[in-house]
């Protein structure tokens, strides 16, 4: 356990998430930002003994990431996913538990709290962009548009959507 390094916890951590994270034999998207994640972790640390990466260094590696002008929920994602590896490493038993725990300690950056930029809003759709997409959908699809655009409903929320699921109780 005790002498592996961060870039061979890394390196043994990529040959089992190439594998996990396919589906129908194509890697996901999740797969990339792991891979993102990892950079300035093999950068600052790579030469380093995994069980001596501790919060300082998770920090550190936070810091690297606010630096190069990620925003503050992608950096806070992308040290979940730099958490993550190390879950992984415990459960292969890499690395003892307390390194894990160590690295729970270490709170997200807060929105006002710290220095780091934030992302910007997203913002509504023109509606000239969905009044110009409608007429090429089906009528079940532009109902479904219609419906987000008046409810501010996701994507995900309208397609489950069930006729049971509406109130048609009162007045219209």
């Amino acid at each position: 356990q005790s002498d592996v390094s961060v870039a061979e916890l890394l390196a043994a951590f990529w040959n089992w998430a190439d594998t996990y994270y396919v589906r129908d034999g194509n890697p996901t998207k999740e797969l990339k930002s792991l891979r993102e994640a990892i950079r300035p972790l093999k950068k600052l640390y790579g030469h380093t003994n995994a069980c001596e990466f501790g919060p300082i260094a998770l920090k550190a590696v936070r810091q690297s990431m606010a630096d190069s002008g990620w925003c503050r929920t992608h950096t806070n994602h992308q040290i979940n996913r730099v958490r993550r590896v190390f879950k992984w490493a415990v459960e292969s038993e890499l690395v003892p538990p307390s390194v894990y725990h160590g690295l729970q300690a270490v709170a997200g950056l807060k929105r006002g709290r710290c220095e780091v930029r934030e992302s910007e809003p997203v913002k509504p759709v023109p509606a000239a962009f969905v009044e110009a997409v409608i007429p090429h959908v089906s009528a079940q699809v532009a109902t479904m548009i219609r419906l987000q655009e008046l409810t501010g409903m996701r994507p995900g929320e309208v397609v489950i959507m069930r006729g049971c699921d509406i109130d048609t109780t009162g007045e219209l």
